[in-house]
């Protein structure tokens, strides 16, 4: 068989949903929409366009040989670079990097000068970080008019709004980090920015926590606030009065988040240019200001062999990865002259991982444990040396970075680097449905969830490695898989073994501790930082909270992202007054005017129609209907809807409701969709489980639903991702 035959069957083994994300976002497609390029087609226009800058370096090169190198590790999935390199190389477009960071100083035409930058970025397909931090605080003077400043919370607004506005053609959207010093006196306003759900939805946020409040929290003393324009202290407060927000505000809504950024001015390569201030839209890429970031990542599940790392496969990808992100730093089409100029002279490239959970199935070895730990360590460890030696190896032949002098690397052990940085674990959510394999560095999301299609209709998919292992130990049936999909993890069924169980743990039956703890083995050998989201329980303390962020600051990681299940969804009872046990909830009123949709479902006993109605809270009432009226069944189910209307207006969760009606069976079970229906009580469960308040409101902004196909959203690697058709909230 020929290489490139080789190739093309390596390709073919993409999954379904693989090819469904990628027909969707990512392949060439004709005037009207028609997909005009396949997979391989796509690997293929990237290798070649990438390649190409190997002339501008030897023009005598075989840029098509190294073009090879490129499409064997893309078409063996080994590696894959951030989407929009996958999107647009090769393409008209030409913008291949994935985030920038834009300066914003304590000025209207600096402001506003950035939010024009910002929309050209947005429209090439990127995503922005900021740091409001130099603006002057709410109700502070403004000398030219005499009048008073409305704060940096107000042009995030406007920044928001821009946002939102400038779409970008369906395949990837706009988003944002604004983070805040935690020294700015407007801060406190800011961590609860975000507690009402329908402002700066276009963000993720973080405050920037430096050395000195922290060792001030540690001794629960006063820190000073100060006033960006003047350099003063304008108010003296309790660090812990500002944490104890921070703590509260995440614990309800998972935001903000944290960076620490005296550790992150620590370890940057270039100090002598400026401190660093933002990152990027998840947290990952610490930036200058008019830098962008180059990132590609290596699939950890290709790297395993005979229940082994394969680290001679490891080495030679790592080798073509930097290469490839070189080539990408150098062809790529900026945005802005200022972006390119600093990002071909610093040339940060940001080389991470994938499948990284997959990887430790294949080992044996359980997510949460020591042997996890030592195998982060050792992978990444190993993925920093080589990519050092192999920018060490471009930079003889093509240049050290331009900005060398005073760099980390300034020693005689490092005397070449062709780049300022190496190494980055950035979100891989879509990057990893294209793989067929777990997201980043994090734990399982669910061992077995329904995926829906794009045509409407709902599969189960279940874990390749659970289902393998399942039959080989003789314990797999369709009647497991349905159970573990109902109760969202392999933990509490009986059939699966213990052994089974240990290293199939998903994201929630994970401590938090060890999120941390693998989070900090990762940041130990990364350059830069770490994408990663620390998943909490429903009933978590703000306790917990409070300790996760201690110890990661204490575990050496460069921030922390976290969100505790259910915290966004709406809350009717209010949060933090204790109830007592005699209370007595009573439903909210039903309102004069809803809105709604109805939903015809397939039953034994006929076509069901459920109308699911919502208000501004949420949903607030169900009514279901048969085709043919009259009959017993027929008032069981409009019992069963005023039932659910009362749950629904007493604050009753939907997953709730849906759990104790789904697999309820009659005598008479229907198909519909390739999905069995197996009573007018299951029915209804499938509806309030495909339906949701985003649905109804056409939302983009609601918690919990893909808004491109209905599938389920998960809080992972810094961001809110769709693991049925790729759709990422920061991308």
């Amino acid at each position: 068989m020929s290489p490139s035959k080789k190739k093309v069957r390596e390709s073919a083994a993409l999954t379904p949903n693989a090819r469904l994300v990628l027909e969707k976002r990512y392949l060439k497609k004709d005037p009207d929409g028609n997909v005009i390029e396949t997979p391989e087609d796509m690997f293929k226009r990237v290798a070649q366009a990438v390649a190409v800058a190997d002339l501008k370096f030897d023009p005598k090169t075989d840029a098509s040989k190294t073009a090879r190198g490129f499409e064997e590790i893309l078409m063996h999935l080994y590696f894959l670079p951030n989407s929009p390199t996958l999107m647009n190389a090769g393409r008209r477009l030409g913008q291949l990097a994935a985030c920038f960071v834009l300066p914003i100083e304590d000025s209207m035409e600096s402001i506003f000068e950035t939010l024009k930058h910002t929309a050209i970025i947005h429209k090439a397909g990127g995503g922005t970080g900021f740091s409001f931090s130099r603006i002057r605080p709410q109700q502070d003077m403004v000398l030219s008019t005499a009048g008073i400043s409305s704060g940096p919370i107000s042009f995030m607004t406007v920044f928001d709004v821009a946002t939102e506005t400038v779409k970008q053609g369906g395949t990837r959207r706009g988003a944002n980090m604004g983070i805040l010093r935690v020294d700015h006196p407007d801060v406190e306003a800011f961590i609860t920015a975000k507690n009402d759900l329908k402002r700066l939805n276009n963000f993720n946020i973080s405050v920037a926590l430096t050395r000195e409040f922290m060792e001030a929290l540690e001794k629960e003393a006063p820190f000073d606030l100060v006033n960006p324009r003047t350099g003063k202290a304008v108010a003296s407060v309790p660090a812990k009065k500002i944490f104890d927000s921070i703590v509260d505000s995440a614990w309800r809504t998972g935001e903000p988040g944290v960076i620490f950024i005296d550790r992150i001015n620590e370890n940057q390569p270039t100090p002598h240019l400026g401190a660093i201030e933002a990152t990027n839209p998840c947290g990952e890429q610490p930036l200058l200001p008019y830098e962008s970031c180059t990132l590609g990542s290596i699939n950890l599940t290709k790297m395993v062999a005979k229940g082994k790392i394969h680290f001679t496969r490891l080495k030679e990808t790592v080798r073509r990865a930097v290469h490839f992100l070189d080539n990408v730093v150098e062809v790529n089409r900026y945005p802005l002259p200022q972006i390119e100029q600093l990002s071909k002279g610093i040339r940060k490239i940001g080389l991470g991982v994938m499948g990284f959970a997959d990887m430790l199935i294949l080992l044996g070895i359980p997510y949460d444990s020591e042997e996890a730990e030592s195998a982060a360590e050792t992978v990444m460890g190993f993925i920093r040396r080589e990519s050092r030696e192999a920018s060490a190896a471009l930079a003889k032949k093509r240049g050290n970075f331009s900005y060398y002098p005073g760099s980390l690397f300034d020693n005689p052990a490092t005397p070449f680097m062709r780049n300022a940085t190496t190494t980055t674990i950035a979100p891989t959510g879509t990057l990893s449905i294209i793989a067929g394999t777990s997201s980043g560095i994090e734990p399982l999301f669910a061992v077995a969830h329904e995926r829906h299609v794009l045509d409407g209709k709902t599969l189960y998919e279940i874990h390749p490695f659970f289902t393998r292992m399942a039959r080989k130990l003789g314990f797999y049936s369709d009647a497991l898989v349905r159970e573990i999909v109902a109760i969202g993890s392999v933990q509490r069924v009986d059939n699966v073994p213990e052994e089974v169980k240990r290293i199939f743990k998903t994201s929630h039956d994970i401590p938090p501790e060890w999120h941390i703890r693998i989070q900090a083995a990762f940041q130990k050998h990364t350059d830069n930082a770490v994408s990663k989201t620390v998943n909490f329980a429903q009933d978590a303390t703000r306790e917990q909270v409070d300790a996760v962020y201690r110890l990661a600051y204490r575990s050496g990681c460069r921030g922390v992202t976290l969100y505790r299940y259910g915290s966004r969804e709406r809350q009717v009872l209010s949060i933090g007054t204790p109830q007592k046990e005699s209370v007595q909830i009573a439903p909210r009123p039903r309102p004069e005017r809803t809105r709604g949709i109805t939903q015809r479902i397939t039953t034994g006993c006929g076509k069901l129609y459920v109308t699911i109605n919502s208000d501004d809270t949420g949903m607030c009432e169900v009514f279901a209907q048969m085709g043919k009226t009259g009959g017993c069944a027929s008032s069981q189910i409009e019992a069963a809807g005023r039932l659910i209307s009362l749950a629904l207006r007493s604050g009753v969760k939907v997953d709730a409701i849906a759990k104790q009606l789904i697999g309820i069976r009659c005598p008479s079970p229907a198909w519909q969709n390739g999905r069995i229906v197996l009573s007018c009580p299951d029915a209804i469960a499938q509806v309030l489980k495909a339906v949701t308040h985003a649905d109804i409101e056409g939302s983009e902004n609601m918690l919990g639903v893909c808004p491109d196909c209905g599938g389920v959203m998960t809080h992972q690697e810094g961001c809110l991702v769709c693991h049925s058709c790729g759709f990422s909230k920061c991308s």
